[in-house]
C-alpha cells in the first residue's frame, strides 16, 4: 500500500510539473562547463596525414591550425598560422609565406617554419588517403627563414591558397610524429589548436580547452565527443538530455521532428547550406548511356523537387550544376525536369511504351537516404513518362561500390561528393579530368575513371588546365563557367541536390553556429547556467 501511495504521489507531482512548465524540464543549474557533443558519423583516425572523413575534418578544425582558414560567415580566405597572404611569384610557382612567432604546440615545443615544413612534408611522405592533394602539385617545401615558409609548385595552380585550408594540412609537433610511409597515429593528436586531445578510446573522445592558445580561446572547458552507433540512438540521447549538442548523422525524418520541436521552443536549431553535392555518375561507355540523347532524356525525366519534398521534407536544395550555388561562378545549366521533351527525345531515339529505355540504377544500400532517394526517383520517372523509362533498382554496400566503380560495373550510380577545399575547381577537376584516354575508348586513368563515368574530353582537359594556371580571376571564372556548360551538354554526371548542415542543441546552449565552410565553431559553444532547459 505504501509503495502504491508513493507511486501515485510521484505521478501527481509529474503531471503538476508538466502543467506548470508545458512539457519542458524545470530550471536547473548546469554544473559542468564541458559540452557533450553527440554524433552518428564514423571516426577512423585523427592523424591529419590520413584523415579524410567528415567528422575527422571537423575535429581537426578544433584541434589544429592551418596556414590559412576561412572567415566564419563566408568562404573568404584569411591567415591563421600565416601572418599574411602569400607572396606569389609572377609565374605562379613559388609561394612565400610569413608565419606567426607566438605559437606553441600542445607538447610545449615551439612552432616555426621548420615545424610547418615538417608537417606538410609528412602529409605527402606518409602516403595517407589525402596525400595526393599536395603530392601531385608540390615540388618542394622549405623553411627559408625561422618564420618564413616557401612552397614550390610543379605547375601553376590557381586555387592553391584554398587548398591550404584543407583540415589535414595543419601543423603537428615534430616531437610527436614521424615522417615515414604508412606510419600513422590514429588516436593521437599534438598540434597548435584551441583544444588539446586528452583521450580517444573507442567511441569517446575527450578534448580540453587549450588555455595557452595564441588565438581566441574556447568559451567552454572542453568537449566530450560521443559517437553513437545509429541515428536513432543519437536522436534519443538528444531527447533525453544525454548530449548537449547533436551534429552529423541524423536521418531526414528525425531532422523533421527536431525542426518541429525547434518551432515549439523545445530545442535549438542552427543550419546552413551544406557544401556536399549528390549526383548520378553516368557510365558513358555503357550502352545505351553511350548515346548522348539517352543521357539527355534521363536528365529531362528527373524531378528534383519531388526528391527534395518527399525524401528530405524540404531539407535539401535542388542542384543544376556540379558547382553549388554559394559560389558566384556557379552556372545552373543542367536540363530541368521536362517530361514532354524527354518523351520526344526518347521517341526520336527509337523507344516506346512497348520498347522502353531500360537502365539499372545503383545506390548504396547501407545509406537510408540513398535507398529512399533511388526509390522516389524511379517512381517519379515512371509516373511522368508512363513507363517509357524503366529504372531497375540495384543496391550495394558502400565499400563494395567504391571498389568496383572504376571497373565499369555500374551504368548509373547515386553518389555524393564533399569538397577538399572551397573552390569551384574542386567540384569540376575531380569529375571531369582525365590524364589518359581518348574519345573512342574513354578515360583510362584520372578523375572520371575513378568516378566510374569514363568521360573523356580534350576540351574539358584544356579548360581545366587553363583554369588551374590562370592568374586573371575574370578569365578563370569564364573558363570555369565554360566547363560547367560543357558538362551540362555532355552529361557524364547529373547533379541532383545539395545538402544542408544541421546542428541541434539544448535550450541552455549558446553559440551553436555552423560556419559558411560547414565547420562547427566548437569554441563558441557555452552553457547558460540557471536557465530553464
Amino acid at each position: 500500500m505504501r509503495l502504491r501511495q508513493l507511486l501515485l504521489g510521484c505521478l501527481l507531482l509529474f503531471w503538476l510539473c508538466v502543467g506548470l512548465v508545458g512539457c519542458v524540464a524545470l530550471p536547473k543549474a548546469i554544473e559542468s562547463d564541458r559540452i557533450v557533443v553527440g554524433t552518428a558519423a564514423r571516426l577512423r583516425t585523427l592523424d591529419p596525414a590520413d584523415a579524410y572523413e567528415l567528422l575527422s575534418g571537423a575535429l581537426l578544425y578544433a584541434l589544429g591550425d592551418r596556414l590559412y582558414t576561412t572567415r566564419p560567415d563566408s568562404v573568404e580566405i584569411v591567415p591563421q598560422l600565416a601572418t599574411a597572404l602569400p607572396e606569389i611569384s609572377p609565374d605562379g610557382l613559388t609561394y612565400r609565406i610569413p608565419l606567426r612567432q607566438d605559437v606553441r604546440f600542445h607538447d610545449g615545443s615551439p612552432f616555426n617554419a621548420a615545424a610547418m615544413a615538417f608537417s606538410l612534408q609528412r602529409f605527402i611522405k606518409n602516403g595517407g588517403r589525402p596525400s595526393y592533394l599536395l603530392g601531385d602539385r608540390v615540388a618542394s617545401i622549405q623553411a627559408t627563414g625561422d618564420y618564413e615558409l616557401t612552397i614550390q609548385l610543379k605547375a601553376p595552380f590557381a586555387p592553391f591558397l584554398a587548398l591550404l585550408t584543407f583540415p589535414g594540412l595543419c601543423a603537428v609537433s615534430p616531437q610527436a610524429y614521424q615522417p615515414a610511409a604508412g606510419q600513422f597515429l590514429p588516436q593521437q593528436f599534438v598540434g597548435t589548436g584551441p583544444y588539446r586531445l586528452e583521450s580517444f578510446q573507442g567511441d569517446r573522445l575527450r578534448l580540453a580547452a587549450n588555455r595557452d592558445y595564441w588565438g581566441e580561446k574556447p568559451r567552454n572547458e572542453g568537449l566530450d565527443i560521443q559517437i553513437f552507433s545509429s541515428p536513432s540512438n543519437l536522436y534519443s540521447a538528444l531527447g533525453t538530455g544525454l548530449v548537449d549538442v547533436a551534429y552529423q548523422g541524423l536521418d531526414a525524418e528525425q531532422i523533421r521532428g527536431l525542426r518541429q520541436q525547434a518551432a515549439e521552443g523545445r530545442i535549438q536549431i542552427n543550419n546552413n547550406d551544406g557544401l556536399g553535392i549528390y549526383y548520378l555518375t553516368v557510365n558513358v561507355l555503357s550502352p545505351p548511356l553511350d548515346r548522348p540523347e539517352v543521357r539527355q532524356a534521363l536528365a529531362l525525366a528527373i524531378n528534383r523537387d519531388v526528391i527534395r519534398d518527399r525524401v528530405f521534407y524540404g531539407q535539401v536544395q535542388p542542384l543544376y550544376s556540379l558547382v553549388p550555388s554559394e559560389f558566384p561562378v556557379s552556372e545552373p545549366d543542367f536540363p530541368r525536369n521536362n517530361p514532354e521533351q524527354a518523351r520526344a527525345v526518347l521517341t526520336a531515339a527509337g523507344y516506346s511504351s512497348s520498347k522502353p529505355l531500360k537502365l539499372d540504377l545503383w545506390y548504396r544500400s547501407n545509406l537510408n537516404s540513398n535507398v529512399l532517394a533511388a526509390s522516389t526517383l524511379r517512381a517519379s520517372v515512371q509516373q511522368q513518362l508512363d513507363g517509357l523509362i524503366d529504372l531497375q533498382l540495384q543496391g550495394v554496400e558502400s565499400t563494395t561500390a567504391y571498389e568496383n566503380l572504376e571497373k565499369g560495373a555500374y551504368p548509373l550510380f547515386l553518389l555524393d561528393w564533399l569538397p577538399d577545399f572551397l573552390d569551384a575547381d574542386n567540384y569540376l577537376q575531380p569529375f571531369l579530368a582525365c590524364s589518359q584516354g581518348n574519345p573512342q575508348q574513354g578515360c583510362q586513368s584520372g578523375s572520371s575513371y575513378y568516378q566510374g563515368s569514363f568521360y573523356y574530353s580534350d576540351r574539358a582537359n584544356q579548360l581545366l588546365q587553363q583554369a588551374g594556371e590562370s592568374t586573371d580571376p575574370q578569365a578563370r571564372d569564364r573558363l570555369l563557367r565554360e566547363l560547367q556548360q560543357l558538362s551540362a551538354e555532355d552529361l557524364p554526371f547529373i547533379p541532383l541536390w545539395q545538402n544542408r548542415e544541421y546542428l541541434f542543441s539544448q535550450p541552455y546552449i549558446q553559440g551553436g553556429n555552423i560556419r559558411a565552410s560547414g565547420a562547427i565553431a566548437f569554441g563558441q559553444l557555452r552553457k547558460v547556467k540557471n536557465v530553464a532547459r
